[in-house]
C-alpha cells in the first residue's frame, strides 16, 4: 500500500510543514497538506475531511502552537478514533510542548525528533516507511 500522509500543523509552524512536505515529495512520500492541496474557494474543513478520510498515515507536528490549536486537536481525534490509523501516527516534535493537552496517549508513541537537527528528524520519520534520507541540496 502506498504511503499517503495527512500533515497536521498548527498555522505558526507553516515554515517547518512547507520544508517537510519538499523533504517528503523528493522521497516519494504522497502528503496531504493543507496550505498545498487546499484551494481558493474550497470549503477548507470539508476539503480536511476528505484528506482524512483518504490517508493512510497522520503526520503531527508538535509545538506549543499545535497543543493550542482546535484544529489540531480535532484532527488528530479523528485519527485516534479510525482503526486504519492503529498504529500510524507519527508524531513530529518540533518544539517542547506539553502533549498531555492534545492527548495523553501521545507519550506512549515513538517520535520523530526536529528540535535539534532537521535531518535527523528527518531520517527517523523516513526510516518508519524503510526509506533511506536523502538531504535535499
Amino acid at each position: 500500500m502506498p504511503i499517503n500522509g495527512f500533515l497536521s500543523h498548527a498555522h505558526r509552524d507553516k515554515p517547518f510543514a512547507d520544508r517537510l512536505a519538499d523533504t517528503l515529495a523528493a522521497h516519494g512520500v504522497d502528503t496531504w497538506y493543507s496550505a498545498r492541496q487546499i484551494m481558493a474557494a474550497d470549503q477548507w474543513h470539508d476539503e480536511i475531511g476528505k484528506a482524512l478520510e483518504r490517508c493512510n498515515w497522520f503526520l503531527l507536528v508538535l509545538s506549543t502552537s499545535a497543543v493550542n490549536s482546535m484544529w489540531v486537536k480535532r484532527e488528530l481525534l479523528y485519527a485516534l478514533e479510525d482503526a486504519r490509523f492503529a498504529g500510524r501516527i507519527t508524531p513530529l516534535l518540533l518544539r517542547p510542548c506539553n502533549v498531555k493537552k492534545l492527548s495523553w496517549t501521545l507519550t506512549s508513541i515513538q517520535k520523530a525528533d526536529f528540535r535539534e537537527d532537521y535531518d535527523h528528524g528527518c531520517r527517523d520519520l523516513l526510516r518508519t516507511w524503510g526509506i533511506e534520507y536523502q538531504p535535499l541540496l
